[in-house]
């Protein structure tokens, strides 16, 4: 059995991280995160051989769902021209408010109000095992009251949204977000995975848990 890797693109006005996730010899592929151009995300997906199996969303702010609808329609009609299940969009069930509204995800602030209604509802600490990979849910809320990581422990890495950053961490002056709910949420969720567990962040560069835990100034103090 192949190893499973990750793939990424960086889309839209401010930069946010798409990744997708792969097993070696395999031709399916998870998505997380879908900023604008939904269309162009499956497009040069495919383009690169794979196909899109499902769409993890790590919380509801627009830059990381405006693209949603559109990879769940564009693939999921390449899935079904296949013969294959249809695609579903799998996001944290705290963010239904915000998925729901499109003044609190913003999406309105940007001339395309939406909203967006998942296939499926995640909880903490539930797994996920689509294509072959198995996926752990860790909400880590605090940048958004249902802010989620995805844990993929055999590969050793962890999406983790807007929570955290490379020697930094998601800000928390939109509304529903709360610093001290972030900072509980990496120290008691994410610093307690192993310093060698790799972080793909919604924006800029990975880093790793160890790196953070020793770098980051908002806690390098404690550790």
């Amino acid at each position: 059995m192949g190893k499973i890797k990750i793939g990424g693109m960086v889309i839209g006005a401010v930069q946010t991280n798409c990744y997708f996730v792969y097993r070696e010899g395999s031709p399916d592929c998870i998505v997380f995160d879908a900023p604008d151009t939904g269309k162009e995300i499956v497009r040069r997906i495919e383009g690169a051989g794979f196909h899109v199996r499902a769409l993890f969303l790590t919380h509801g702010h627009f830059d990381h769902i405006m693209g949603a609808q559109d990879v769940r329609l564009s693939a999921g009609s390449l899935a079904n021209s296949r013969g294959e299940e249809a695609v579903k969009i799998y996001a944290p069930k705290s963010e239904e408010e915000m998925l729901s509204d499109s003044g609190y995800n913003m999406t309105a602030s940007f001339g395309t109000p939406m909203t967006l209604r998942p296939n499926v509802w995640v909880e903490d600490g539930q797994e996920i095992e689509i294509a072959g990979i198995k996926i752990k849910v860790l909400f880590t809320p605090g940048h958004t009251p249902g802010s989620a990581s995805y844990y993929i422990e055999e590969a050793g890495f962890v999406i983790s949204g807007d929570t955290l950053f490379e020697e930094s961490v998601g800000r928390t002056d939109f509304r529903g977000g709360d610093a001290s709910v972030m900072n509980r949420s990496i120290k008691e969720k994410l610093f307690t995975l192993p310093d060698e567990t790799e972080v793909y962040p919604g924006h800029g560069a990975s880093t790793t848990i160890g790196h953070e835990k020793k770098y980051n100034p908002f806690f390098s103090d404690e550790f």
